[in-house]
């Protein structure tokens, strides 16, 4: 029921655009900028109704004024980064229910990189707008927020099922999959779908969304077995 299209702006981030034709609601994820969005929704016939923010960061809050101004949306995001994101109208925290027509997604709180990062789920749709907290095969910097935090938050997406589809919000893929395969170099997933997001890359296209499944087999952040792997592994990716 949800037309979801990838709007790539900036260097490397993408915005979602998810449209409910019954209702004709448009939301946008984590707008970095307005006026590519804006263009897209209008080839579609398309009128913004809501903005869901996952975190505070400039790149994907950076549009919300100006989308507000030219539609008149409304703009949700994470109680815990309010002070942050002064243009939000409604404030959420995990357990919430956000609607977009009759279609309902639960928020999950998802701290790590940053304090009071937040998820949203459309259960019903298999589909889980992450922000920073999950690329494919990797995971957002710790910047305000600890190796433990984001373990939890693994096992968190991790129980959304394999066949949940997963919308990050940066193309990170490559750089992340040259580092994945020097930790699990026997892993033959992770060896084939590098081969995969190397020809994806040369080609001009993009890696995501990605899944669930996806991620358990190939992910070394989903895949590390304790705290202490995981923060290894970040902090070798960070130095990397």
């Amino acid at each position: 029921m949800l037309e979801i299209v990838r709007v790539p702006v900036l260097s490397d981030n993408y915005v979602w655009l998810v449209h409910e034709a019954q209702s004709g609601e448009t939301l946008v994820v984590d707008p970095a900028v307005a006026a590519p969005v804006l263009a897209a929704a209008e080839a579609r016939g398309w009128t913004i109704t809501q903005i869901w923010n996952t975190h505070w960061h400039p790149d994907h809050v950076g549009g919300n004024a100006e989308i507000k101004a030219a539609t008149g949306c409304v703009i949700t995001g994470p109680i815990g980064e309010a002070e942050r994101i002064p243009t939000l109208d409604a404030h959420v925290r995990g357990g919430d229910i956000v609607h977009l027509g009759k279609l309902f997604a639960t928020v999950i709180d998802v701290p790590a990189h940053t304090a009071g990062h937040i998820a949203y789920h459309f259960e019903s749709e298999h589909a889980a707008f992450v922000g920073d907290t999950l690329f494919a095969m990797g995971c957002g910097r710790l910047f305000e927020g600890t190796a433990a935090q984001m373990f939890d938050n693994m096992r968190k997406l991790e129980a959304l099922g394999d066949d949940t589809v997963i919308y990050c919000a940066h193309e990170y893929t490559l750089s992340n999959a040259r580092f994945a395969v020097t930790v699990e170099p026997k892993n033959a997933d992770l060896t084939a779908r590098m081969v995969d997001v190397i020809a994806l890359r040369e080609r001009g296209e993009a890696t995501v969304p990605t899944t669930i499944a996806l991620e358990r087999a190939t992910n070394p952040f989903m895949r590390a077995t304790s705290v202490e792997e995981l923060a290894a592994r970040r902090a070798a990716k960070d130095a990397a």
